[in-house]
């Protein structure tokens, strides 16, 4: 079966695995997670960590099995050319977890600036994304913050000789930490930041 065939058939899986309903927590993970963050503080403050904008904001709302989220990532030096785009898949697992799954854009470029104006995405559906295997974030929610990351070596990543990348993630109203690694096949680590997460907070 051809690599697309699979992941239409993955996505199809998902969109109807899952019950519409969603919980209090469901919509509030979504509420704190998207909107506009800057980790200027941080950067200010310590310089080993770059001035980054981070932008999230919900596409094709009326797919009510989970929600999609656009991403955009950019130095705030240079806002109009990001360094990262994706689209996330958000759905509740049940008893408190989640998961965000990961999927690459064809033809990103068409995209910059996506998540001031959703408009670019009628144009295409979930089936024209890019499934990143192994990449899924599960988050657990303790009454106070959703945190969790990758499975360790599941996402593979080629980027400046990496074997694989991992992902931890913490979100509080607010405030989204955020820590991306690369690793070698030996395991030492060869992108990302070295002191701990980015903290990105959400603009006002």
């Amino acid at each position: 079966m051809k690599k697309s065939a699979i992941s239409a058939l993955l996505i199809l899986c998902v969109s109807f695995g899952f019950s519409q309903e969603q919980s209090e927590d469901f919509n509030q993970l979504l509420q704190w997670m998207t909107g506009e963050f800057s980790s200027a503080e941080q950067a200010a403050e310590d310089s080993a960590y770059f001035d980054i904008s981070l932008k999230m904001t919900r596409i094709w709302p009326e797919k009510k099995t989970g929600a999609w989220v656009y991403v955009e990532q950019a130095l705030a030096s240079t806002p109009d050319e990001p360094y990262r785009q994706r689209v996330y898949f958000v759905r509740e697992m049940g008893d408190g977890q989640f998961s965000s799954d990961i999927y690459m854009i064809p033809e990103e470029e068409k995209f910059i600036g996506a998540w001031k104006d959703v408009s670019p995405f009628a144009e295409m559906d979930q089936f024209d994304l890019k499934y990143k295997d192994g990449c899924a974030v599960f988050l657990n929610y303790d009454g106070f913050q959703y945190s969790g990351s990758t499975n360790k070596g599941t996402c593979k990543s080629s980027l400046r000789g990496a074997s694989y990348a991992t992902s931890e993630v913490k979100i509080i109203k607010g405030v989204l930490e955020s820590w991306d690694r690369g690793y070698d096949e030996e395991g030492n680590q060869v992108w990302g930041a070295e002191k701990g997460s980015y903290i990105f907070k959400k603009n006002d």
